[in-house]
């Protein structure tokens, strides 16, 4: 092995790193410390500028590639100046001889997320917008630095930048089993975006079919030829269905948010059972105009109740079974004033 290679399973000194991430949070704060750390900086378009204008020292890939950002930013980083620093393995001396000949250095660490794809098809933009949004070179980055994971570390979250730092300061460098999980959340998160794309573009135009299926298809939709779900944790529960099991709350990627994006205000952590008892109440109350309480317990309403006022409403509601109802769900379709919380307070409720 040369003096300058280094094994795979050794701890990776990080000495040089590509920055280049749509999601600027912690950005800056990622780009000072480690150039404290004395890591030199590479970065492209926006990421270059917000980290140049916070002054921290950045190279921008243009001055690595020696050829300007093209086509609207559409071609940055897919350039061999870049993908062969990343892709050399340090293992191999014939690889270093190789990026030595030309004049290419290698990359330690990537950093790298994707445009937001999903969110701006939930905002309604238009189909040029959206495929606006399609990343190329970012997916790229990604998927080079995890397939090469034994000699360069790669980061894909925000959440995960504070966890990279103390590795850096208390290891100086990335463990092998760091290098591993990272590139094993790398292509979880490639994954997930590639499967956001297609299952939009199915949207767009439907499977493929012939003029006879066509025509049946008019009568009845067809039924897609695959289904890749995908689902990303939103919190860990208090316990599952039964207080033995382990639980967590999954939401689907591109699909709505839990119960609208409900937030948990106040109280301790929610249990697979609140939030299945939660989920039915708020369906089931979500079916009326006027004024309504509906009280779960176990998946099964106790009480339903319209009313003038939601006060009145729960008192109803209550009156339809108020042994079941203690440590129930309750859920209204308007929001709760004074008076119904008033009217909810003698009874335990475990979600409002």
């Amino acid at each position: 092995m040369s003096p300058n290679t280094i094994s795979n399973d050794d701890v990776l000194p990080v000495r040089r790193a590509l920055i280049s991430v749509a999601d600027k949070s912690g950005l800056v704060e990622l780009g000072r410390a480690l150039a404290e750390l004395g890591v030199a900086l590479v970065s492209s378009g926006s990421t270059a500028a917000t980290l140049s204008e916070a002054g921290v020292p950045v190279t921008p890939v243009a001055e690595v590639t020696g050829a300007p950002e093209m086509l609207e930013g559409r071609v940055k980083t897919l350039h061999p100046r870049i993908h062969g620093g990343i892709l050399a393995d340090k293992s191999k001396s014939s690889h270093l001889e190789q990026l030595a000949e030309h004049d290419i250095e290698p990359f330690d660490l990537v950093v790298s997320n994707l445009y937001p794809f999903r969110e701006t098809v939930a905002s309604g933009a238009s189909e040029q917008e959206i495929i606006e949004q399609i990343d190329i070179g970012g997916p790229t980055l990604v998927r080079a630095a995890a397939k090469n994971f034994g000699s360069v570390g790669i980061v894909v979250s925000p959440q995960a930048y504070p966890s990279l730092l103390e590795e850096l300061r208390s290891n100086g460098g990335l463990r092998p089993q760091t290098r591993r999980r990272l590139a094993v959340e790398a292509f979880q998160y490639i994954a997930a975006y590639d499967e956001a794309v297609a299952s939009w573009f199915m949207e767009q135009v439907g499977p493929q079919r012939s003029a006879v299926e066509t025509v049946a298809a008019q009568a009845e939709p067809p039924l897609p030829p695959r289904v890749h779900p995908s689902f990303e944790l939103v919190s860990s529960l208090r316990y599952g269905e039964n207080p033995h099991q382990r639980a967590a709350l999954y939401a689907n990627l591109g699909g709505a948010a839990v119960l609208g994006g409900a937030e948990v205000l106040q109280g301790k952590e929610m249990s697979f059972n609140n939030w299945l008892d939660a989920e039915a109440a708020q369906g089931l109350a979500a079916l009326f105009d006027e004024p309504v309480c509906v009280i779960v317990k176990h998946h099964n309403p106790c009480g339903v109740a319209q009313a003038a006022t939601l006060a009145d409403a729960y008192g109803r509601a209550l009156a339809g079974d108020d042994v079941s109802a203690f440590g129930g769900i309750v859920a209204f379709n308007r929001e709760v004033d004074e008076a119904a919380a008033k009217a909810m307070a003698g009874v335990f409720t475990e979600v409002v």
